[in-house]
């Protein structure tokens, strides 16, 4: 009965106890309350041991007090959770740090913005006027972006829009800093540049260091001998008597004769490299190079993310003015006066030239530090001018200079077969420097567009060559819808004629009565309107050959492997480490042909499915690799599966290139270099 009672009263006391709650104060009445209960005896428990009671009468409950909640953390089962929990952390920490900088040390650079979509090229002049004074202008230019977006280009390159006579087609620049009125003002180009970045594109321009108009502000004061001015430019005494000038030297201007012009206010001669009317900078004097630094650093800060460079080869001559060498040694010294005639052993790339260059290259990287801003820098890679001496610009291994000097060397292409265009391409891979990455392009300002040169027939096939070739394709406007140049007999400027973008008047270039330049007359037939509803059309090839190399990695950034090149077909393929996906690019630069490539020994599936055919009623199809037939300027996109890529045989290292090497993991689904 004692035993009974005794309990009764132990579990009103626990009870009691378990209802007091000292680590909340709910309100006054509750502090009253706990204040009483504190005046009450300890629970005197009757037949039961002292620790036992102290023992079953704390049991954990929320909102615990420290003192109890003290006792608690000291009991060996919490001890050891906590301490099992907090090395766990620890070591969870140090796993993802090391897998962090694991990824970051494998991860292979990530392509520049300059890398990853082709270059656009547009003659400002020529690609759409919104004033209807028959020129083209920025305005226009940002009309159009939209169509540019089109084609999935990243990159806009704009040529020379400087203030100048425009005789020689912009070149000769009256201000660096200053836009020509018939493009527009300095903020119809800063509104151009914001909706350019605004649609996530990026921009660059031409720079054209060698040489300014003879009414630049400079010329006038050089040939007064004002100041510092005096020696902005090359002068040297000649002869001038009854009108007939004695130049110092035999050197002959590109455009021929000789590349001395008397001055009547100075009383000197004057060099040019290109017309009389375009005298050459000394870029000897330190204060001509701080000067264009400054043009450099003022585009720049106007938002450019960069420059295209031109006539670099031509920054310095000998001092020594000796007469340059005659390729013709028997012919008669006063009958030179073309260009070709003569060695320019002395007028082009001079000791000295490449460090201006890299001087150019350390001023832009100023304005590169902030994120996702890298300014890009290439410079002209003259088609005259032999590989080795183009292969330069690159710079050094240590140094570096132009990501990449333009490759025009397709600009010299007249006639097409695929061992032709097998070797200009080998041309360019097998004498760029390990690691760096190379660039396309077959049109420019200043040669006869590429359906000109060699038929509009292989227009799709060549456009299919560029953006499947490793590196980076340049696109001069008109080739995305196969614009051929106008008749020479209409136009002095039959390569930049206007852009065609309707069938409506003057091709919708202009609103106006006339164009600066003949609109080709074939523009009712070839223009972005009509071929943007045509399914087999350039444009719509082009946008798909552009899609298809932003989406898959082994024509962004993989291997390239000759397969094979005969007067007909040139076969290349794209592979990837770690992917088992192979694309295959058979094009025709012939005529209809069979190509077997079974007798190759290449381990190819006997079988392989038309990724993308420039007839694209072919899409879709299987092809039997050993007779792949292709019609007059046919391209195949082949894609197939294999375990045994191309570029891991040895009997094909000599004939595979890769500019960026990435290796794909399947399992984590991301791109590593150490494969």
């Amino acid at each position: 009965m004692v035993d009974e009672e005794t309990k009764v009263i132990s579990i009103e006391l626990r009870e009691k106890e378990g209802l007091e709650n000292n680590g909340f104060v709910q309100s006054e009445d509750t502090e009253d309350k706990n204040a009483s209960q504190e005046k009450l005896p300890d629970p005197c428990l009757l037949g039961v041991e002292p620790g036992a009671a102290q023992e079953s009468s704390v049991e954990p409950y929320a909102g615990m007090p420290k003192e109890v909640l003290l006792q608690f953390s000291t009991q060996a089962r919490y001890r050891i959770t906590r301490e099992i929990l907090f090395w766990l952390i620890i070591a969870s920490s140090l796993v993802l740090v090391a897998a962090t900088v694991a990824i970051i040390a494998m991860s292979p650079k990530c392509l520049g913005w300059w890398q990853a979509s082709p270059i656009y090229q547009i003659y400002p002049r020529s690609y759409k006027d919104t004033d209807k004074d028959g020129n083209g202008d920025l305005k226009g230019i940002q009309e159009k972006l939209d169509h540019i977006q089109y084609l999935n280009v990243k990159t806009i390159w704009i040529t020379s829009f400087y203030k100048s006579t425009l005789n020689d087609t912009g070149y000769g620049i009256e201000d660096f800093q200053d836009i020509d009125p018939i493009f527009g003002t300095m903020k119809d180009f800063e509104n151009l540049v914001a909706a350019i970045h605004d649609k996530g594109l990026k921009v660059i321009m031409d720079l054209i260091p060698n040489h300014t108009s003879e009414k630049h502000k400079w010329f006038q004061l050089s040939r007064n001998r004002t100041g510092k001015y005096t020696d902005y430019y090359i002068w040297h005494d000649c002869a001038h008597i009854s009108g007939r000038t004695t130049p110092p030297n035999n050197w002959v201007s590109v455009f021929g004769n000789s590349s001395w012009q008397y001055d009547n206010v100075r009383k000197q001669c004057y060099f040019h490299q290109f017309g009389k009317e375009q005298p050459d900078l000394n870029f000897r004097n330190p204060d001509v190079q701080e000067e264009i630094h400054d043009v450099i650093r003022f585009w720049l800060s106007k938002g450019i993310d960069g420059f295209s460079i031109k006539d670099v080869k031509f920054l310095l001559e000998a001092t020594h003015l000796r007469d340059e060498p005659q390729v013709n040694k028997s012919q008669n010294p006063d009958s030179i006066s073309a260009y070709f005639e003569l060695y320019h052993d002395y007028t082009t790339t001079q000791v000295g030239m490449h460090d201006i260059v890299r001087s150019f290259r350390h001023t832009m990287d100023k304005f590169s530090s902030e994120p996702g801003r890298y300014r890009f820098m290439g410079t002209e890679a003259n088609n005259q001018e032999s590989i080795e001496a183009t292969m330069m610009y690159y710079g050094t291994p240590f140094i570096q200079e132009a990501d990449f000097p333009f490759n025009n060397f397709f600009m010299n292409i007249k006639e097409v077969s695929g061992s032709s265009i097998f070797e200009m391409v080998d041309l360019w891979m097998k004498n760029m420097p390990e690691g760096k990455w190379p660039n396309w392009g077959v049109g420019d300002p200043n040669s006869a567009r590429i359906s000109s040169r060699i038929g509009k027939e292989y227009i799709n096939v060549i456009n299919m060559l560029l953006l499947t070739l490793p590196g980076t394709p340049t696109t001069y406007y008109g080739e995305e819808i196969g614009m051929e140049d106008t008749p020479s007999q209409t136009t002095i400027f039959p390569e930049k004629s206007p852009m065609q973008w309707d069938s409506s008047f003057h091709a919708g270039f202009t609103e106006g009565n006339s164009s600066w330049t003949s609109v080709n007359s074939d523009y009712p037939n070839v223009n972005v309107k009509v071929q943007m509803t045509t399914e087999n059309s350039t444009l719509n090839i082009y946008q798909r050959l552009s899609s298809l190399r932003a989406d898959e990695l082994p024509i962004q950034r993989g291997w390239m492997c000759y397969i094979w090149n005969d007067s007909n077909v040139f076969v290349y393929v794209r592979e990837l480490d770690g992917l088992d996906q192979v694309f295959m690019m058979v094009l025709n630069f012939g005529t209809e042909t069979t190509t077997d490539l079974q007798i190759l020994d290449l381990d190819f599936p006997s079988e392989a499915i038309i990724k993308l055919s420039t007839n694209v009623s072919n899409n879709e199809k299987v092809v039997n690799t050993r007779t792949i037939k292709t019609g007059k300027g046919e391209g195949l996109i082949l894609e197939y599966r294999t375990s045994k890529p191309v570029h891991n045989k040895e009997t094909s290292k000599e004939k595979c290139f890769v500019a960026e090497k990435a290796c794909y993991s399947s399992v984590f689904n991301l791109l590593y270099t150490y494969c």
